[in-house]
């Protein structure tokens, strides 16, 4: 998974796998969801993304990939 954050645009792209985004379709207002040729969530694009959550911070809990031995 990687973030992406757009100052030009104030948007952030969460990219959840590196497949190609095929169809997308706007869940809210500024909240817009890309799909691969399967139908499997690939990206999630957050418009306007400092009014809606706080982008000073960010925490990662209890990911497998952080946990000891793995």
């Amino acid at each position: 998974m990687k973030l992406h954050y757009y100052p030009d645009t104030d948007s952030l792209y969460i990219e959840l796998t590196d497949a190609p985004g095929q169809t997308t379709e706007e869940v809210r207002p500024g909240i817009v969801l890309d799909f691969d040729s399967e139908g499997r969530l690939v990206g999630i694009d957050v418009e306007d993304a400092s009014r809606v959550m706080d982008l000073r911070r960010l925490e990662v809990e209890s990911l497998p990939a952080l946990q000891p031995g793995r």
